[in-house]
């Protein structure tokens, strides 16, 4: 039984760690119907909504690249509070922005923020769940999944407020959302962390690594697996606004329907998982991810629930994935991840740039051949058709990566 006093700063700490999976989860999934009134707003093309995600990737990784540094040389402490201040800072940025520079850097920001909250709650969590670890790290993503099924809906109520007359808007929802962050500023200022020295890691480590073809295969699935993920809820409801005419409030509610298979296929497929194993599972799922949004573009409007049901597919990807790595790099699973997460993070800027050129090429060429269709909607289509290629790509790279440990009995 730990000490009264010590026994508080655990509980404050597990309310940071929750609270900050919901703000990420809020913060990363109220994109989705702000992007067509940015985009009507600064008049950009889906090439340039393509180069907005990724710079959100390029925050993202470079983050992850310098957090553990800062919280060695800092404290985990100050680097927390940090974390939710930028955060909140970018909100306010987001909101003054006045043309697309301006809010490429403001996103720029929150992306940075974004990264350094996955390293920060990822600290704290190992230094506080001792005990039913797997269990407590799954309800902590959890509830970043509950808060990423609410935010599409959220976002679209916030946006319509009107304060003073005024309406809020996506800047202005930016700005009211992002303010929560400031609220677990406050525990994090009267806790203490235990602050224990993280152990430098070998630069031979990752060298071998890097000459490691099990690292680099691992690395490309989770890359297009996370492509695959990040694309539906960044583009959902752009298509199914500018496609079949829906409103912000009907698009909303079926990215949240996404996030909602998405969320209890993470809590629900575990134990699948660990029965049938970290590959085969992820080749199953990704393949029904693929299938699922094939369909749905197939059918038209009416497939857009198998578009939200293709969440389920995708979940079990990025907890697979990260399970696969930790059980076969036990005496080096922080140079593991650095190296996956580097990799992943440079092929989520390619991935964003790729799906945006994809859709602005099909629609200029539909447009310029004159077929009988919306030239958007066949750009969108194809932009989905990429990401389905993504899902296929991730399930047939995983069978190779199975067959190569199964040729040498290294199967986990």
């Amino acid at each position: 039984m730990l000490p009264a006093n010590k026994r508080l700063h655990v509980i404050i700490q597990i309310t940071i760690v929750f609270t900050g999976f919901l703000l990420f989860g809020l913060s990363e999934n109220i994109r989705g119907p702000a992007v067509p009134r940015i985009q009507a707003d600064f008049q950009l093309e889906e090439w340039q909504i393509g180069h907005l995600f990724a710079i959100n990737s390029l925050g993202f990784l470079i983050a992850c690249s310098f957090t553990a540094y800062l919280t060695r040389h800092w404290g985990l402490k100050t680097v927390t509070q940090l974390t939710f201040g930028l955060m909140a800072l970018s909100g306010v940025l987001i909101y003054f922005s006045r043309n697309f520079e301006a809010l490429s850097g403001a996103y720029f920001l929150l992306y940075i923020g974004n990264g350094m909250l996955e390293i920060v709650l990822a600290l704290i969590a190992t230094r506080i769940f001792v005990k039913n670890t797997g269990t407590m790290m799954n309800l902590a993503h959890f509830f970043y999944g509950l808060s990423s099924i609410a935010a599409p809906m959220i976002a679209t109520g916030v946006m319509e407020l009107t304060i003073g007359g005024v309406v809020l808007d996506w800047r202005g929802m930016y700005a009211v959302i992002l303010a929560l962050c400031v609220l677990p500023m406050i525990p994090a200022f009267y806790t203490r962390f235990a602050e224990q020295p993280m152990e430098e890691e070998e630069p031979l480590s990752v060298k071998r690594l890097l000459r490691d073809p099990v690292i680099w295969l691992i690395s490309l699935l989770l890359s297009l697996g996370v492509i695959a993920e990040l694309s539906v809820g960044g583009w959902l409801i752009h298509y199914l606004e500018n496609g079949f005419g829906w409103s912000t409030l009907e698009a909303s509610k079926m990215l949240s329907a996404f996030f909602l298979f998405f969320t209890f296929a993470r809590l629900i497929l575990g134990p699948i998982t660990d029965k049938i194993g970290y590959l085969l599972s992820i080749i199953l799922f990704s393949a029904l991810f693929s299938v699922l949004i094939i369909a749905g573009i197939y059918f038209g409007e009416r497939g857009a629930i198998l578009i939200a049901i293709a969440g389920a597919g995708v979940a079990p990807v990025y907890p697979t994935a990260n399970a696969f790595i930790a059980r076969r790099y036990r005496s080096g699973t922080d140079a593991a991840i650095t190296v996956v997460v580097t990799i992943v993070g440079i092929s989520g800027v390619l991935g964003n740039y790729a799906i945006g050129g994809v859709i602005s090429i099909t629609e200029t060429y539909v447009s310029a051949v004159q077929i009988p269709k919306s030239s958007l909607l066949a750009g969108l289509q194809a932009g989905f058709c990429f990401i389905a290629v993504c899902g296929i790509a991730c399930s047939v790279i995983t069978f190779y990566l199975y067959r190569y440990l199964k040729r040498r009995d290294e199967i986990l």
